[in-house]
């Protein structure tokens, strides 16, 4: 497809519909948000080449500074975890948009850094310890200092960890696998916020921590990916594929089963008028689905009805083991329905996507934007961003119309669109996610290292993909989230020098430089460009 017939398709999808805001992973203080005025002169942006660098390269006119990198000190007790991943910014005070706590997801470890594990013989019940504690989540306090940088208040009351090693309740009426609680989250993705100002992180590819299992033999069968820590923990792999609520002020967390368990990348949510909440989400997985929860009950996560689409048909269909024949037939309850989320939605005509990743609802006319990064099976390897359009603007509505309006490709210059993110003046931001493997190889190799982009929503650019930041090497940039007043944008740097043979022939010395190990970090990007874009 041409750029221009790209850019066309773009202008038309974002059109200039009502305002809709609600608190969505990109806009968690909708007062703060402006559009841009009619007499505003926006700068033309001039983005960045695809580099193969080792640095966090950035667009003239940005800057960025760490706030914190796996291993730093949060409190006495507690270190910052493992590959960073969401993050999600709270204000302590909607007043003061430059103090509050920062979420961030730890998704998974790297053995060969996090434990010192390279292979050969079995892990020892220290090193899995290890493993398991740099999983999960941090909670960090953090303000902006009078020179306008980000800096964590360490120590502060409110900083703490959530990690593959904490006990957490199944919000549901009944045990899952003979069990009111699990042990741990892991595999913690992208996520979403809740109305009242809580955490949703999502458990993304679960079965390398514990395997999975199947349920006609009943045997648990490890992940060609294993971590092996079986060996020491026999935890239920049905403890694991779960959107998880963490609540920033007291840690206190609970695992939702009404929102089903499969590869959870987010959790974007929508609050209706009567305070009933719309969830969407998306199974992380080649040839999975996408799903919405629709509550019965206002600020309910457990009360509902859950949806998986029919894209062919333009349908959500129940996930209701009560009124469903098909269920019946292979199941012996909801409980079971949920746990086994993968059968159930295809057997009701679920529709297999290309590895559904983040979702964010577009906060100008309140349309749902999925990335779906690639499928091989089908040999898409760029991906490309589905809009689906839900009947009357309702997100409650059960039927929709959806098209794909950006395509990867070599012609729109990116690959392998993952998380995304809408500044204030409804731009839209996303992030690559080529896979390390592949990275500067074909197909991937006109893209180079991993990226962040950015599509104007107005002006001469309105429409064009443009690339403001490139990552170091064999990183992925996760998680972007705009503070409140929109002149910071949060952003994760994630699995830098994953693919290093040793510790002689590290790929990647980000972010110290010199002969430093690689560090997950995460990022404050701000500067003058950033404010330009969004008129403000």
């Amino acid at each position: 497809m041409k750029k221009s017939i790209q850019r066309r398709s773009f202008l038309e999808f974002l059109g200039k519909g009502a305002l809709s805001i609600s608190v969505t992973p990109t806009l968690l203080a909708s007062k703060f948000y402006t559009a841009i005025p009619e007499n505003k002169t926006l700068p033309f942006v001039k983005g960045i080449k695809p580099s193969k660098k080792d640095e966090l390269k950035l667009a003239r006119g940005l800057n960025f500074h760490i706030i914190a990198r796996w291993g730093d000190s949060i409190t006495p007790e507690e270190t910052f975890g493992f590959n960073n991943d969401f993050t999600a910014f709270i204000p302590l005070d909607d007043s003061n948009p430059d103090e509050g706590i920062l979420w961030v997801n730890h998704e998974y470890i790297d053995p060969f850094f996090v434990s010192s594990y390279v292979g050969g013989v079995e892990k020892t019940k220290e090193q899995v310890e290890t493993e398991q504690y740099n999983v999960g989540g941090s909670f960090i306090h953090i303000r902006k200092k009078k020179s306008g940088k980000w800096e964590m208040i360490k120590d502060a009351p409110l900083n703490r960890r959530i990690s593959g090693q904490t006990a957490i309740p199944f919000n549901w009426d009944e045990p899952i696998a003979g069990k009111k609680e699990a042990i741990g989250t892991l595999g913690n993705c992208s996520g979403g916020v809740t109305p009242w100002g809580t955490i949703l992180t999502c458990e993304e590819n679960y079965d390398q921590f514990y395997g999975e299992r199947n349920h006609k033999t009943g045997e648990i069968k490890a992940s060609r990916t294993d971590l092996g820590w079986s060996k020491y923990y026999e935890y239920p792999p049905e403890h694991y594929g779960w959107v998880v609520e963490v609540d920033p002020k007291t840690g206190a967390a609970q695992k939702h089963v009404a929102l089903g368990r499969c590869a959870h990348e987010c959790a974007t949510v929508k609050e209706l008028e009567d305070g009933r909440l719309v969830v969407y989400t998306g199974d992380d997985a080649v040839n999975q689905c996408l799903y919405k929860f629709i509550g019965s009950k206002p600020g309910s996560l457990s009360e509902g009805t859950l949806y998986v689409a029919n894209v062919a048909l333009s349908r959500w269909t129940p996930l209701d083991y009560e009124n469903s024949p098909a269920l019946q037939k292979f199941f012996k309850s909801q409980t079971e329905v949920l746990i086994r989320l993968r059968e159930a939605a295809k057997l009701v005509g679920g529709s297999p996507l290309d590895r559904p990743e983040d979702i964010e609802i577009d906060p100008i006319n309140g349309n749902v934007l999925v990335s779906l990064t690639n499928n091989s099976t089908v040999k898409n390897y760029y991906g490309s961003i589905l809009k689906i359009e839900e009947e009357n603007n309702d997100h409650e509505a059960l039927r929709f119309k959806s098209e794909v309006y950006l395509a990867g490709g070599e012609e729109t210059g990116f690959a392998c669109p993952d998380n995304m993110a809408f500044d204030l003046a409804g731009n839209l931001w996303f992030t690559s996610d080529m896979s390390g493997s592949l990275m500067n190889k074909e197909p991937y190799t006109a893209f180079k290292n991993n990226g962040l982009f950015f599509v104007p929503r107005e002006g001469e650019q309105a429409g064009q993909v443009i690339q403001i930041a490139s990552a170091p090497t064999d990183a992925e940039l996760t998680g972007p989230w705009f503070a409140p007043d929109g002149k910071t944008l949060f952003l994760s740097v994630q699995h830098p020098g994953e693919y290093s043979p040793s510790m002689d022939q590290l790929t990647s010395h980000w972010p110290d430089g010199g002969e430093e190990i690689p560090k997950p970090a995460v990022v404050a990007i701000q500067g003058r460009l950033l404010e330009e874009i969004q008129g403000l």
